[in-house]
């Protein structure tokens, strides 16, 4: 299994107007490790995690996967890179199948993209994707419904669909954003043993930003808190719940 490369985000600034959405932010997020980003509302944590898949351009600093600078590119070319995303609302085609969504991850790996070249690829090709796209579903644990039109699942399915398409491109870093949303208990406790899957099995790393603490402190192995745009904290799960600027950011009060 090959390490992959840390993600790198240094010294980034992001205004809008004369708000400063990012101050002067930087973490690593670690080969293999499951890094979470948190903090209240407003804190800053999908404005950082928008420059960081490229939808938003920072005022200074930059990301870095490896030692490819990912700042200043284009968010569908990242996938080609090894970034691989999932959105806080699955943006999936409910009226195609499982399969079909999952297999549009694979467009980077592609010559031309699937989409560049109208999907006209070779029997052998388009088999060999659809297999690695159906492992990828079982993996999940979703196998059994590749033949299904996701408008048709459940809501805790189609997140997994989400997570299984953002895989297809083969990533050495997956995003997940917000993956708990309207999730019940339930639905929650099996989407964290599939991202511990996820890490252990595939050897990825994985980027995490979750309102959901009890989620993030069961799973992550370190987590960085962004309050007012700014880094407040960062550490493993236990340092993080005890800083008292964290407890101040999230309860309003001294620890």
């Amino acid at each position: 299994m090959t390490t992959p490369p840390s993600l790198e985000i240094e010294n980034v600034t992001l205004s809008f107007g004369g708000i400063h959405a990012l101050d002067d932010v930087s973490f690593t997020v670690e080969p293999g490790s499951l890094h979470a980003l948190i903090g209240p509302n407003g804190a800053g944590k999908s404005s950082c995690f928008n420059v960081i898949c490229g939808v938003y351009r920072a005022n200074s600093g930059q990301v870095r996967l490896g030692d490819t600078v990912l700042s200043g590119l284009p968010a569908h070319k990242l996938a080609g890179l090894g970034v691989g995303r999932a959105f806080q609302n699955a943006a999936l085609s409910p009226g195609s199948t499982v399969l079909d969504n999952v297999m549009l991850g694979r467009h980077s790996l592609t010559k031309g993209g699937f989409l560049a070249c109208g999907l006209r690829l070779t029997r052998k090709t388009e088999r060999k994707h659809a297999a690695r796209a159906a492992e990828i579903c079982d993996f999940l644990g979703i196998g059994d419904l590749v033949h299904t039109p996701v408008g048709a699942l459940p809501y805790g399915a189609i997140k997994r669909v989400d997570i299984a398409r953002a895989l297809a491109v083969e990533p050495v870093i997956l995003l997940l954003d917000e993956p708990a949303a309207g999730m019940n208990a339930s639905e929650t406790a099996e989407l964290a043993s599939t991202i511990r899957e996820v890490r252990d099995e595939l050897g990825i790393s994985i980027l995490l930003v979750e309102h959901d603490m009890g989620l993030v402190m069961g799973i992550a192995d370190r987590v960085t808190v962004l309050d007012f745009g700014k880094r407040i904290a960062d550490g493993t799960p236990a340092e993080v719940q005890a800083d008292p600027n964290v407890v101040k950011a999230y309860l309003g009060v001294e620890a």
